[in-house]
């Protein structure tokens, strides 16, 4: 008798053409497929909550796949790690239901950006965060940040290379905060369009710099155009934080 198992992924995604296998480069979503074969003696294919960019980071990323092993679905993650490289590892494994969908379920999705604001970088975080020496003013930020809480038409934080003809989303929660010089944007929503989170991010930047009153950000989301927005941030600073799903009571 089969069984469907979730994981929750964790990955560094420097080295990483993304999630989502191509023909171009090495993804984790390849890599956890290749791994997960080999430990189980099946053809394995995950299916992947959220295609994270190149380059973006995950803490728990969340995968399903149907196996007829007998290894027990809490014990897939132990097992994997042995076989994964260092900046991949799966953080928990459980058994769900067979038709369990991690991307047509209800969920809150949580992402991270973090924005190292100061006169010089930091080689350590160059990996991790946006570096941006001139001064952000984190209040005109924090106040910007306002207007897109709730639900919008978010067509002009999408990348114009999406095939997504509702660009309806709901943000429940975008907070600014500032300490030691790293300015941390969470952001929660039910769903996110392609690019949407870094151009947000590229967009309250500009707010902070002084090239947009925050007062604009309604004047952009109106104008369901792009090319209204501030650019798209670079992937390095973000990271998924969590997705909770509402079928498994995570709400």
């Amino acid at each position: 008798m089969g069984k469907r198992v979730l994981l929750r992924i964790a990955y560094d995604g420097t080295a990483y053409c993304g999630w989502q296998i191509q023909i171009n480069g090495i993804t984790v979503e390849e890599i956890i497929n290749r791994e997960l074969s080999n430990l189980l003696g099946e053809e394995i294919a995950v299916i992947g909550a959220s295609r994270t960019d190149s380059g973006v980071h995950a803490l728990a990323n969340v995968a399903v796949f149907d196996t007829e092993s007998r290894i027990p679905a809490e014990k897939m993650c132990f097992a994997l790690n042995q076989r994964l490289p260092e900046d991949i590892r799966i953080q928990e494994s459980f058994e769900v239901p067979a038709d369990f969908h991690p991307r047509y379920t209800n969920s809150k999705k949580t992402y991270e950006y973090k924005i190292l604001n100061r006169r010089l970088p930091i080689p350590t975080e160059r990996l991790y965060s946006h570096f941006v020496y001139m001064p952000l003013e984190v209040e005109k930020m924090k106040a910007a940040a306002e207007y897109i809480v709730g639900e919008h038409d978010f067509k002009s934080f999408c990348s114009n290379r999406t095939q997504v003809e509702n660009t309806v989303r709901t943000v429940y929660q975008l907070d600014v905060n500032e300490e030691n010089g790293m300015i941390h944007i969470v952001i929660c929503g039910n769903g996110f369009l392609y690019n949407m989170v870094r151009i947000i991010v590229g967009t309250l930047i500009k707010v902070g710099l002084g090239v947009y009153p925050p007062e604009h950000v309604k004047e952009i989301i109106e104008a369901k155009n792009r090319d209204a927005a501030g650019p798209k941030s670079p992937a390095a600073g973000l990271t998924l934080v969590k997705i909770q799903y509402e079928e498994l009571g995570e709400y």
